[in-house]
């Protein structure tokens, strides 16, 4: 079983900063693909970053391209999302994800693990 547990969110301008992270339980986190999705009000869960198990490989939406960052540190138990330029259309409620499997998928049926959400608000 692994929890997981969202940090970071705020109100943000348009054009900051901000880094989410993701702390898990669990011995068998650095075995895990790990991803972060967010979902803004009225609109359906959408991907957004997703890591393999070791960092090496990295996916993003379109979207987001350029601008976020997915990172994890095994060592922590942690998977982090660095997000520059901030529009508000960046606006959501953010979820740390995992799967069990190393590898990095951008499907969303694919993850088991949760977290609660984090708001991240970004004013124009």
């Amino acid at each position: 079983q692994v929890q997981l547990v969202e940090s970071g969110g705020g109100l943000v301008q348009a054009g900051g900063s901000l880094r989410l992270s993701c702390a898990a339980s669990g011995r068998t986190f650095s075995n895990y693909a790990m991803g972060w999705f967010r979902q803004a009000p009225g609109k359906e869960r959408e991907f957004v970053a997703t890591i393999n198990w070791n960092g090496g490989i990295a996916y993003y939406a379109d979207s987001v391209k350029g601008r976020f960052t997915i990172s994890r540190d095994n060592a922590k138990n942690t998977v982090y999302l660095q997000m520059n330029t901030l529009k508000p259309e960046d606006t959501a409620v953010y979820y740390c994800t995992g799967r069990t499997a190393s590898r990095a998928t951008s499907l969303e049926a694919e993850y088991r693990y949760w977290g609660q959400g984090t708001q991240v608000t970004v004013s124009s």
